[in-house]
């Protein structure tokens, strides 16, 4: 029994790698082609930004997945070296996805307030 459960867990955390990876892969495109896009044109700063802050969410979520294969990694893992490994990657991808998600909530906070009407030139 405990060896068909560690065979279901390595499948599932290759599945949950894989499936992080075309996430990253995919945000990684997008970003590269809206900011060639954008230098080939007139963009406003506003317009990169919002490419990064697109490219961030990719980001976050190939994150939630690679710390989700982490844990699972944890349950299959016997020696205590191995799981400290294992252990302070996840912390750092913890903290990644932190700080990226509260980077993300700034900004969409500053996003949502209302900005004071523009000086008219005299």
């Amino acid at each position: 029994m405990k060896e068909w459960l560690a065979f279901l867990s390595e499948q599932a955390i290759t599945g949950i790698d894989a499936v992080a990876l075309l996430v990253i892969v995919v945000g990684t495109i997008q970003v590269l082609i809206a900011v060639v896009r954008l230098t080939f044109r007139a963009a406003s700063g506003q317009e990169l930004r919002d490419a990064w802050l697109h490219y961030a969410r990719w980001l976050v979520a190939g994150l939630t997945f690679q710390l989700a294969a982490d844990i699972l990694e944890t349950s299959v893992t016997s020696s205590w070296q191995a799981i400290g490994k294992v252990g302070a990657i996840a912390v750092i991808r913890t903290f990644l996805n932190y700080f990226l998600d509260k980077d993300l909530a700034e900004i969409r906070e500053r996003q949502a307030r209302p900005r004071p009407p523009a000086e008219p030139e005299r």
